[in-house]
């Protein structure tokens, strides 16, 4: 049993769709599902899987990762009436929360990179259990970086590690001598601590909760000793200020990319063949 197969289940459970059951037979229907705002398009591909499993057929009209205007039809399903509507919400769940993450990760993507052209603009751990792949593809559609998908990926030291550990220098030796072939980063709220890091060559150094002048100021004299340290910030970072991060950041993180989006509006509407 696969994750569409899962999701299904927790649709239909073990009776089905009881209330088509009863209405349907094998009535032969056609539905075309139709963006209901602009949008970048993300969870079409998803969407096709859903009614290839409930045996019914699909057919792309537009790709995802594409710009759509509002009353663009993006899929047409062919199959039973009892088909199509068993996959009906879960089709639409996929495509209206993808299409929300890639929409805002493109509109941010596109803001920065004017000042910018080579920023980053990435997701976090904050996702949904049990869909993390499927936000994290939608960030990349949007144009953006899906970063760690878990915590096996890279090492990432936070605040609550050096809380324990006790500081970013034995943070460090620890993991640098016990750690291979893994990128390092570290979370840092000062600029001391970023310093130090600086010295112990880390990979990535990640600006936590620092605002745009102070960061600014501290990612210059990261680079100073050593300029290939690539510079992360993160931490209530908005629409209105993303921008003065994107001034000397190579990548900027926000968890509200796929916790906190308003999902965009897509209808199916259903026809007799």
């Amino acid at each position: 049993m696969d994750e569409i197969d899962r999701f299904l289940r927790e649709d239909l459970g073990k009776d089905g769709d009881i209330t088509s059951n009863a209405l349907f037979t094998k009535e032969p229907a056609r539905a075309v599902i139709t963006a209901k705002e602009d949008c970048t398009i993300a969870g079409l591909e998803e969407a096709s899987k859903v009614f290839e499993k409930t045996k019914a057929k699909s057919t792309l009209l537009v790709k995802d990762g594409d710009f759509v205007r509002k009353n663009t039809p993006v899929l047409e399903i062919q199959g039973a009436a009892k088909s199509i509507l068993a996959g009906e919400r879960l089709a639409l769940n996929f495509i209206c929360r993808m299409s929300s993450i890639a929409s805002e990760t493109k509109l941010l993507v596109e803001r920065c990179r004017k000042i910018n052209p080579t920023v980053m603009i990435a997701a976090t751990r904050k996702t949904t259990p049990g869909f993390r792949s499927y936000e994290k593809k939608a960030v990349i559609l949007g144009g953006g970086e899906p970063h760690r998908y878990g915590l096996y990926e890279w090492v990432l030291i936070k605040d609550n590690h050096l809380k324990i550990v006790g500081s970013v220098e034995e943070a460090l030796k620890r993991i640098q001598a016990r750690v291979q072939n893994k990128v390092i980063e570290i979370e840092v709220e000062n600029e001391h601590d970023a310093l130090v890091a600086a010295q112990r060559n880390v990979d990535v150094i990640m600006l936590d909760n620092i605002d745009p002048p102070r960061g600014e100021t501290i990612a210059r004299k990261i680079r100073q000793v050593n300029p290939h340290i690539r510079i992360e910030v993160s931490g209530g970072i908005t629409q209105d200020t993303i921008t003065q991060y994107a001034k000397f950041a190579d990548r900027i993180s926000l968890g509200y990319l796929t916790h906190s989006v308003k999902s965009k509006d897509f209808s199916l509407e259903i026809f007799k063949n």
